[in-house]
């Protein structure tokens, strides 16, 4: 009786100090693509403080970083629009790892949006019209050439900028000229349905899948961002309204860590931040030119799970040491009384 009495006070009290320095915290990061001084920068993602130059201007060659995606290996792969190629870096100090795509492989011409789908393989849009127009995919691992996932015009794209894969497996992508967002079958690339049609002259850009399971569109001339129905493409509301907050040349909008929309403005040169219920418009998260921005781009939010000590770490040992005292105290009375 007296051991379960034992353990009932003291093991509660050693897992509750335990957890004060071994629970581990994730810290993420905003990075944001500086198109013209070609760059990678990196951001807090809670106070949009300035870090520090993830990818120094032109490391690996970088010329015109568009597209930023983390891979299934953790690292950064960005589209170099201006070099016709994608470069990988690695995700924790973006250090230069390789050329992953070569320019003009598989007819490469000028890289724009880049995602990795449920396959695991690359899929890059190249939105060149007069060379290719499509949807490339590439060996996710190796960065070999597979196919031309989405041939040049395929239910009549005209400069794909950005490209999403879909709750329902499909692969969707903006076509900014003819004003619409059309979907693709995510097994074989097969044209399936103008999923959804804009006003004439948006020039709808970068997409993105909300935690709502529904579409937004950022559109370039019309500087706003429109909700679409995710399962019917059905136009719901423009969910940022034109100019909210400065809003100017909307590049991509991209959900963050807390739920939040994050928008680049390209003319603004600056990271907006709204509402993901409401659309209202919150702050400016990174203020125009902050360490250096030029060029507002790509957005892409990273994750750190290196375990990092908790500052109750000395309150908790202290605990601990102190549990384990008095359970030592508390065995020598017993048996003293026993």
């Amino acid at each position: 009786m007296r051991f379960f009495n034992f353990c009932q006070i003291s093991l509660p009290l050693i897992g509750f100090a335990l957890l004060g320095f071994i629970a581990p915290r994730a810290n993420a990061a905003l990075l944001v693509g500086s198109y013209n001084n070609n760059s990678v920068l990196r951001y807090d993602e809670k106070t949009g403080e300035f870090i520090d130059d993830f990818v120094p201007s032109g490391s690996g060659l970088l010329k015109g970083p568009t597209g930023l995606t983390i891979g299934p290996d953790n690292n950064l792969y960005v589209s170099s629009i201006l070099s016709g190629s994608v470069q990988r870096y690695d995700g924790k100090t973006g250090n230069f790892i390789s050329t992953f795509v070569p320019s003009l492989s598989g007819g490469l011409d000028t890289p724009e949006d880049l995602v990795f789908g449920p396959d695991s393989n690359l899929y890059v849009t190249s939105i060149n019209s007069r060379t290719s127009n499509s949807v490339l995919r590439y060996n996710g691992k190796t960065g070999a050439f597979i196919d031309t996932f989405v041939p040049s015009g395929s239910g009549r794209l005209s400069a794909p900028f950005s490209l999403s894969f879909g709750l329902d497996g499909n692969l969707y992508v903006s076509s900014t000229l003819t004003d619409s967002i059309l979907r693709y079958n995510g097994q074989t690339g097969a044209f399936i349905d103008t999923f959804a049609t804009e006003a004439k002259g948006s020039e709808a850009g970068g997409l993105t899948f909300g935690p709502d399971g529904n579409l937004y569109v950022a559109n370039f001339k019309a500087n706003n961002i429109l909700r679409f129905n995710g399962k019917t493409g059905a136009f719901i509301d423009t969910f940022v309204q034109a100019g909210s907050g400065g809003l100017n040349d909307p590049v991509k909008p991209i959900f963050g860590p807390d739920g939040n929309l994050y928008v680049s403005g390209l003319n603004s040169n600056n990271v907006l931040r709204y509402n993901g219920k409401t659309g209202a418009f919150i702050d400016t998260f990174i203020p125009a030119g902050l360490g250096g921005l030029n060029g507002a781009g790509f957005l892409a939010f990273t994750e750190d799970s290196t375990v990092i000590p908790e500052p109750r770490m000395g309150l908790a040992l202290l605990a601990l040491g102190a549990t384990l005292g008095a359970s030592k105290l508390l065995s020598r009375k017993q048996k003293a009384t026993s």
